[in-house]
């Protein structure tokens, strides 16, 4: 079954052959130009798609947009049978790789999390970002109001927080049914566009960034040396991005961090909570304190008003997420309520299979 689609493409002919060749190639520049931008994909974030036929060409969990070009990176999907599957509530779609098309899919790799997403989307080409100017507007109790203005003329939906994978793909359903809308803010994640061409898509795209655009506050130097000294010698390090230590400097993006978890991929990678001490406590001592309380052990730290350090084996995608955060928190204004992900998502993600496996991804590139 799964390999009809594979067959139904074969006997459309090698001119079809050739226009998916080509949407395919189109897709995988954008994709690459896409997860280039930090300010648009981070680490392994983000998914594309473009559908061909029956086939749904989707990224690969756990890969990175920014190596579209240079890595086999796409997914072949039979997508009858998962549309089938997410219309009848079927547990199946929230397992992609269970319709991925085995003898096309040479580099063995599964599905993104978000595929059920991208096959319940009519549009051919979908493109999914967590553009932090996106994201600055999707965790704000006002959201609505500034999307009314700044999206004005473009059908868009605003999608309710919801669990990525098919918990997120019904959201959309139900605010946005049968491709309603071509722009989906998802509220405390991130952005859709869909179109029917890749041109379409990344022009649709660009549009959007630009009006949700917000300029970043400037934020007092860090003092990464004092950062490096205090945590030497306890298995955490300094970010890889300079960039990332505004968290800690800025007076409005530090209260946000220690106020709690704006997005999943946060969660993912970095954990629930960082450590936070003052500049003149004694770092291992407050780690003890933290171990002494039960709590998980720190992914990272902030040293306020001095700048932040990572555990030592965390995945490259933390040092992404540590950097998106800083972005992030600096769009947001200091009178601005903010919704934030409450414990049960929080459990919901650090728990799930589908987000381990994309930790084991990223923990093969360090």
């Amino acid at each position: 079954m799964l390999n009809q689609a594979r067959d139904d493409m074969n006997a459309a002919g090698g001119e079809t052959t050739m226009a998916s060749d080509a949407s395919l190639l189109a897709l995988r520049r954008v994709a690459a130009t896409i997860g280039a931008d930090p300010a648009l994909t981070q680490g392994a974030g983000g998914n594309v798609s473009v559908k061909c036929g029956d086939i749904l060409w989707i990224k690969a969990s756990g890969t990175w947009l920014a190596e579209a070009e240079a890595r086999d990176i796409m997914v072949p999907v039979a997508l009858p049978p998962l549309r089938a599957a997410i219309a009848a509530g079927d547990a199946a779609a929230e397992r992609a790789e269970t319709f991925a098309i085995a003898d096309m899919n040479a580099s063995g790799l599964r599905p993104s999390i978000e595929t059920s997403l991208h096959a319940a989307l009519p549009q051919a080409v979908v493109l999914h970002v967590h553009s932090v100017d996106a994201i600055a507007v999707a965790v704000r109790a006002d959201a609505r109001a500034l999307l009314t203005e700044r999206l004005a003329g473009l059908r868009w939906a605003l999608v309710p927080y919801r669990r990525p994978g098919l918990p997120l793909t019904r959201a959309i359903a139900e605010v946005a049914p049968d491709g309603a809308a071509d722009v989906l803010v998802l509220a405390n994640h991130g952005l859709v566009v869909a179109a029917e061409t890749v041109a379409a898509a990344a022009a649709l795209l660009s549009d959007v960034v630009a009006r949700l655009s917000s300029p970043p506050r400037k934020a007092p130097a860090a003092s990464p040396a004092a950062v490096a000294a205090m945590v030497e010698g306890h298995g955490f390090r300094l970010p890889a991005d300079p960039a990332a230590h505004v968290v800690a400097t800025d007076p409005v993006s530090l209260a946000i961090a220690e106020r709690g978890v704006l997005y999943p991929d946060h969660v993912v990678f970095l954990g629930a909570a960082p450590l936070a001490i003052d500049r003149d406590e004694d770092f291992g001592a407050a780690r003890d304190r933290w171990k002494a309380a039960g709590l998980p052990a720190p992914r990272w730290a902030i040293v306020r008003g001095a700048g932040i350090a990572l555990a030592d084996d965390i995945a490259r995608g933390g040092d992404e997420m540590a950097r998106c955060l800083a972005d992030v928190a600096a769009r947001l204004p200091a009178d601005a309520a903010l919704a934030f992900l409450a414990d049960e998502d929080i459990a919901a993600l650090t728990d799930w299979d589908a987000e381990k496996y994309r930790q084991r991804m990223a923990r093969t590139r360090n």
